[in-house]
């Protein structure tokens, strides 16, 4: 779907909550994350620091097992704004990984654990546990050099592809798509 018809008919993306300590949030990122800048909560304005430069913050769109029963549509992608100290871990968990960055296919868990200190007025900022798995080494060459399927029995390491199958094996819903169609 082109992206002017992603805008259309989407309603926009859940985001990933972290009510208590212990709340936790795991999935694949769907999509190239976005650097946007961010919005007081209450009032949707845009925020800026006191130098008049826009805050940014980092959302990162996963697919994840998670359903809401209330909402009819809910395809389990969960948007998680990666700014403050969420981007510290952020940051420790890629280098962790011995990854670059963040990309299409990562696997990423957070977890909300603790408060930090308040300063000034301000509420105390929740602190998070951050994993981050890079992407699979599996590109789609490897799956369609692999051997011919041929004769293989249902279930076995050669039989014919399928899109379950390729997305256990850690591809993205676009290496999977491009995978499907050269395979017809």
């Amino acid at each position: 779907m082109s992206s002017a018809n992603d805008f259309l008919m989407s309603g926009g993306t859940t985001s990933a909550k972290f009510p208590a300590y212990g709340a936790s949030v795991t999935g694949t990122i769907c999509r190239q994350p976005e650097v946007q800048q961010q919005r007081d909560y209450t009032t949707g304005e845009p925020k800026f620091w006191k130098d008049g430069s826009p805050m940014q913050q980092l959302q990162v769109v996963l697919a994840t097992d998670e359903r809401d029963p209330e909402i009819p549509t809910d395809n389990g992608e969960r948007a998680i704004y990666v700014k403050g100290a969420m981007k510290k871990a952020m940051q420790d968990a890629v280098r962790k990984s011995g990854a670059n960055g963040l990309e299409i296919g990562g696997r990423v868990t957070v977890t909300y654990t603790s408060d930090g200190e308040a300063v000034g007025k301000g509420k105390a900022p929740k602190l998070y546990a951050v994993t981050y798995a890079p992407p699979q080494a599996t590109s789609a060459n490897d799956v369609l050099n692999a051997p011919d399927p041929g004769d293989a029995a249902p279930g076995s390491a050669n039989a014919p592809l399928n899109a379950d199958g390729l997305a256990a094996a850690g591809l993205t819903p676009e290496q999977i798509a491009a995978i499907m169609q050269n395979a017809k």
